[in-house]
């Protein structure tokens, strides 16, 4: 499983959506139906998966499943399952 599918799998956990839904450009509220209580959980997971600390400003900038995996990317994130 990449770091991708990974992501992926925990939005459509969290947020009850199909596999389709999840492109790169879908915005969690917008697309995906996410409300403000949804993120906060998201980010958690994602934060407990990942084992990284998402600061609250950098959350202003997490909108898409892109942001997402940017901001892992740039954290020097590494997946293996």
């Amino acid at each position: 499983m990449t770091m991708e599918e990974k992501v992926i799998s925990i939005i459509m956990e969290q947020l009850d959506v199909a596999r389709e839904e999840c492109v790169p450009e879908a915005s969690f509220t917008d697309d995906l139906g996410a409300d403000s209580l949804d993120l906060v959980e998201l980010i958690m997971e994602m934060e407990e998966t990942f084992d990284v600390q998402i600061a609250d400003n950098e959350l202003e900038r997490i909108r898409t499943i892109k942001d997402v995996l940017e901001y892992l990317q740039g954290k020097g994130v590494v997946w293996h399952e």
